[in-house]
């Protein structure tokens, strides 16, 4: 589509926009056939801000809200009508009405993690690009089910590891891939452990809020206003794996991003876990796990510690020549001048052509180890919608990246070695451990949806 892209180019030619800029001021920018529309399913805290995002772009339309919280809805039309200058969006309280809609062209999925696969895979059968919140779902099956609904219809599929977008988590990955530590010897993640509460008291369900439609497939559970805050929520076995999946994706997709293993995964994993004792949050709240790859460094992956000896917040890429520790806004290596260095610009750096160097990142004999850049992690959807090209972090990368956090979860619960095969995606020999990669049972009728 010429016009659309003819567009896009204008708009990446002048750079990059102010944060939010309401959309009927640019209205005229951009003529309805070339804009892509888009649904929102799920517009709590992480929905509107994925939303505001997306309002930034003057060829997206946002057309459908969807929440089971009326409360939600007219918080996420706010910010609809300061964009649009009016309220023209259709909102539903059952996402399966907003997939069938046909002039809906992609969906922005941000619902709390026990929901995460049933919509998702719902709106990809249904057609629907995807920008899919992390983590994948609540088991390997579900990711795999995702996937496969992907692969079949041929969709734009986007996960919102929106690090991928920023510079400096890209710039570590590069000092890494490029060789610029040396050998990478091994790879530190941490993250915000669980959290220990007492037990919630039941409530009454709030007039507005659909609390069955809520829980959906989970177990069914006392309604409690703090269950339906995302802190609480994602510490709660019922609706999440906790932070080894909901904080713990975000990490462990930069680390196999440096690692680069994005198209591979580990052979082994072995780790060991801590539980609450008591109360209404029971999810892990302490870990250490290491992953072993064929070709690539190991991976250890633990809740953050405030020991400085310990493994702290972020991603520690440590070379036999030195390290890089990357956080959000930061980025630290042990010796400055590694960043100092006018060679290890992002983009820009001299690659590596010794192999054995190279031998870190998968094993691959391919010297150039830049990767794709980004700033914009929804732009960077839009772009890959409208004029074809590759999103930021596609469905076999995402489901890669989240396996590693599934990974966790199971061998927590095992509390044992457990050997993986990266290509089969299953463990080697282990029926036990393979059964911990099925979906849960879902509550009432709901199932994944078939793909045929």
């Amino acid at each position: 589509m010429p016009g659309r892209r003819s567009f896009l180019h204008s708009v990446l030619a002048a750079g990059a926009a102010p944060w939010f800029v309401p959309a009927h001021v640019l209205r005229g920018a951009t003529a309805p056939s070339n804009k892509m529309t888009l649904g929102v399913i799920g517009c709590g805290a992480q929905g509107t801000g994925d939303l505001r995002a997306f309002l930034n772009h003057a060829d997206v339309r946002v057309t459908r809200l969807c929440d089971v919280n009326t409360k939600n809805l007219g918080n996420a039309q706010k910010f609809i009508i300061d964009a649009y200058g009016s309220n023209d969006v259709k909102t539903y309280h059952d996402f399966r009405e907003l997939n069938r809609d046909p002039t809906v062209d992609a969906v922005l999925m941000a619902l709390p993690v026990h929901w995460h696969s049933i919509p998702a895979a719902d709106a990809i059968l249904n057609g629907k690009h995807i920008y899919h919140e992390k983590p994948m779902g609540m088991s390997i099956e579900e990711a795999k089910h995702v996937r496969a609904a992907v692969k079949k219809k041929g969709v734009v599929f986007q996960f919102g590891t929106q690090q991928r977008s920023d510079m400096k988590f890209r710039w570590a990955c590069e000092l890494a891939r490029n060789g610029r530590l040396g050998r990478l010897k091994e790879i530190q993640v941490g993250v915000e452990g669980g959290i220990e509460v007492e037990t919630f008291r039941e409530e009454k369900v709030p007039e507005g809020l659909d609390w069955d439609r809520w829980v959906g497939p989970a177990p069914m559970t006392p309604f409690s206003g703090r269950r339906i805050s995302r802190r609480f929520h994602e510490n709660i076995s019922n609706f999440s794996l906790g932070m080894v999946s909901c904080w713990g994706i975000h990490h462990l997709d930069i680390a196999n991003w440096g690692n680069g293993t994005d198209d591979t995964g580990p052979v082994s994993v072995e780790g060991t876990g801590a539980f609450p004792k008591s109360g209404s949050c029971d999810a892990v709240l302490s870990w250490r796990i290491r992953y072993e790859f064929a070709k690539g460094a190991p991976i250890v992956f633990a809740n953050q510690s405030q020991d400085p000896k310990e493994i702290g917040h972020g991603v520690r890429f440590i070379g036999e020549d030195g390290w890089v520790h990357v956080v959000r806004g930061q980025i630290k290596a042990g010796d400055e001048a590694i960043l100092r260095d006018p060679h290890n610009k992002v983009g820009e750096m001299p690659v590596v052509l010794d192999p054995e160097v190279l031998g870190c990142c998968g094993g691959k004999k391919d010297p150039d180890k830049r990767v794709s850049g980004s700033d914009d992690h929804t732009r960077k959807f839009v772009d890959a919608v409208l004029s074809g090209t590759r999103s930021n972090c596609d469905i076999d990368t995402s489901v890669r990246s989240d396996a590693l956090c599934q990974l966790a979860a199971i061998v927590i619960k095992e509390n044992r070695k457990l050997k993986w095969d990266p290509e089969g995606e299953t463990f080697i020999g282990d029926e036990r451990a393979a059964a911990r990669m099925k979906a849960r049972t879902f509550r009432g009728d709901w199932k994944l949806p078939e793909i045929g």
